[in-house]
């Protein structure tokens, strides 16, 4: 106990000076800019984040605006984030706030995560960042900071394991203030200092401690079962060219005007699953388009 508390000390100390000044951190942050600005962060760095969150914000400051938005508008001012059925599912999630919620996100965790689009990290995320509220938040980055200065292993398992669970559990503090504190903390360090290729040991709270320095930084045990996938040639980049291109149009566009995209199956398969997805619709003309 004693140890998790000088960890946690030394994290939340740090966090004081080294927090980056992010709106969605800011003293008048509501509680939809937290749920939209972890939907948003999801596999996307900040850097490309903070501009469309803010745009978002002032044009749909609360559910009920983005609720009554056109589709068409919302993946537009999407842009390129990436994945954009992550917007579909915001605009889901804020139809749901106003049905059910009366516009209002709530502050209980399994309300939370009944809504479209919100899981397990989101809803716990919410509740600590929104509401100051004790809840165990661990992403990627805090999972990489309990696997080194705790369990002394280069990276984590390639999936989420109960034993990460139940470590996760047992490094929340008791108290809602200090919770929320740890969880912002512990994933500004892993996303600043204990980074995944090339860590700041020498920055870091706990380079004294820190168990996977104290064994000689062992390599990752994990590394065969990592796979990375090209970006140059996937489906993901030929559908994030169709969608760039109807973003960009002002009426439908024929598929001709897409061969570009990629080749012509591949394409095609694309365009298909854009419309399986709800992301593109056609016209009688069998042109494409945003949904309405």
């Amino acid at each position: 106990m004693a140890l998790v508390q000088e960890l946690v000390e030394r994290v939340t100390a740090w966090f004081g000076d080294a927090a980056r000044d992010l709106p969605w951190r800011a003293a008048d942050r509501t509680p939809w800019g937290v749920l939209v600005s972890e939907v948003m962060l999801q596999q996307t760095p900040v850097v490309r984040v903070e501009p469309v969150w803010r745009e978002w914000m002032r044009r749909w400051p609360t559910p009920a605006d983005l609720a009554a938005a056109p589709t068409a508008d919302v993946l537009r001012a999407w842009g390129r984030l990436g994945y954009p059925r992550r917007a579909l599912r915001l605009a889901d999630c804020a139809r749901a706030v106003v049905e059910r919620h009366d516009g209002e996100v709530p502050r209980d965790e399994d309300a939370l995560r009944a809504l479209p689009g919100v899981g397990e990290y989101t809803a716990a995320a919410v509740r600590a960042f929104a509401f100051g509220r004790r809840a165990v938040v661990v992403d990627t980055n805090v999972r990489r900071v309990q696997a080194r200065a705790v369990t002394g292993v280069a990276l984590p398992a390639p999936s989420y394991t109960a034993a990460e669970r139940r470590l996760a559990a047992s490094l929340v503090p008791d108290d809602d203030a200090t919770a929320a504190r740890w969880a912002a903390a512990s994933m500004e360090l892993g996303a600043l200092v204990c980074t995944a290729r090339v860590p700041h040991c020498d920055d870091c709270p706990l380079r004294t401690t820190c168990a996977w320095r104290l064994a000689g930084f062992p390599a990752d045990e994990h590394a065969a079962r990592r796979r990375t996938q090209a970006w140059e040639g996937t489906d993901r980049q030929v559908r994030g060219r169709v969608m760039a291109a109807l973003r960009g149009a002002e009426s439908p566009v024929h598929r001709a005007l897409l061969a570009d995209a990629g080749p012509p199956d591949q394409l095609d398969r694309c365009l298909a699953g854009l419309v399986e997805d709800g992301l593109a619709e056609t016209d009688d003309a069998g042109r494409y388009l945003l949904p309405a």
